[in-house]
């Protein structure tokens, strides 16, 4: 592996560096995510479960998109501005927020295994929507864990990624890199002692641990935005594999006596590594189309998969079934929100983007020459 350092911001270059391994990494993690909230319906002790450790999946996704967005904004934010930075990444991420807060509003009714009434009027009920559709944390289902987004439990931390993003835009983008590196192990530190206080880092998405997400995503997305700043690649002729398979055995890791240690070791040592891995992988065009399909379909996978989810678990409830028919449900679960993942993508989330970029450049121009 060698040191390679980016292209100096000043110099020419005929086009923009993409980074195919990242959206690939990115996919792996969403799809680690579904088979570990599948798993987690039926065997709730996660020390239990081979991929116990799933939900650090999140603390990557912070992490990728700390280097993600430092990529494709430090150089143009001050050009573009806030409103069009703003604007730019509502499109990217608000349709999706709205589709799997309908989805999880028809599931909520149309689940056929729920095994006692709803208890939740009409009014609550709205209310509960209007909040996951604007993506407001509202935790008031108790019968789902007082989640900060009772129809669509993932977007806790979506609603982190809107915060991270309103954050850089207003004062990360101009702070320089000592500034950043202070940040970062201030970040780290309250990471342990959350991780401390608690025993283990996972939390965040309910109301009782609403601030435990403020602590994973204040670290990992600085530390993804270090990353980027550092200026450099681990460059590597591995190929895909070995990062994905890198990160599959980070989400595996066993749990034992204080569990938070190794999960502050992964977030805060393996998961930067991982980005500056992938950033500097080299792939052959098959790796890179996987790559590509993987990266476009992670997010519509990430905030659809739990509508699902829902279901499965007052299907376990309420049927017990056997551990073979189990394994063939997971199977086919895992694979049909796969399969409605890329018919989101394709039909829904891709033109609607685009439509509404469209939109937005139009405006843009009739702004500026009126």
């Amino acid at each position: 592996m060698a040191h390679t350092e980016f292209p100096a911001a000043q110099a020419p270059q005929p086009a923009r560096q993409h980074f195919p391994a990242l959206d690939g990494l990115r996919g792996v993690a969403a799809l680690a995510v579904v088979v570990f909230h599948f798993m987690e319906m039926v065997i709730s002790d996660y020390s239990h479960l081979f991929i116990g450790h799933g939900w650090l999946a999140v603390d990557f996704f912070f992490c990728l998109s700390g280097f993600v967005i430092g990529y494709a904004y430090d150089e143009r934010i001050g050009a573009m501005g806030l409103l069009t930075f703003a604007k730019v990444r509502l499109i990217r991420l608000h349709p999706m927020v709205v589709f799997g807060s309908v989805l999880g509003l028809i599931a909520l009714y149309a689940d056929p295994f729920r095994a006692n009434p709803l208890g939740l009027g009409t009014g609550q009920v709205s209310l509960i929507f209007l909040a996951s559709i604007f993506l407001i944390p509202y935790p008031a289902m108790q019968e789902r864990s007082f989640c900060l987004f009772s129809l669509n439990s993932p977007a806790w931390s979506l609603f982190w990624e809107y915060i991270a993003n309103i954050v850089y835009a207003l004062f990360l983008c101009r702070l320089g890199r000592r500034g950043l590196v202070v940040a970062t192990v201030m970040a780290a530190a309250i990471l342990c002692g959350v991780g401390y206080t608690q025993g283990n880092l996972w939390a965040g998405f309910n109301g009782e641990t609403f601030w435990v997400g403020a602590a994973r995503v204040n670290f990992s997305f600085l530390a993804g935005l270090l990353v980027y700043r550092s200026r450099f690649v681990l460059k590597t002729k591995l190929g895909f594999t070995a990062p994905a398979v890198l990160l599959l055995l980070a989400l595996m890791t066993p749990y034992a006596t204080g569990s938070w240690i190794r999960e502050a070791a992964v977030i805060m040592l393996v998961f930067p590594f991982l980005v500056m891995l992938g950033a500097g992988v080299t792939l052959n065009e098959r790796a890179k189309r996987f790559c590509k399909l993987a990266g476009d379909i992670s997010y519509p996978l990430y905030t659809t998969h739990y509508a699902v989810i829902y279901v499965f678990g007052n299907y376990v409830d309420r049927t017990r079934p056997a551990t073979a028919t189990l394994v063939l449900v997971i199977v086919g679960g895992v694979l049909a929100t796969l399969a409605f993942a890329w018919v989101v993508m394709r039909c829904y989330d891709m033109p609607l983007r685009e439509y509404l970029s469209r939109s937005a450049r139009r405006g843009e121009g009739v702004s500026a020459t009126g």
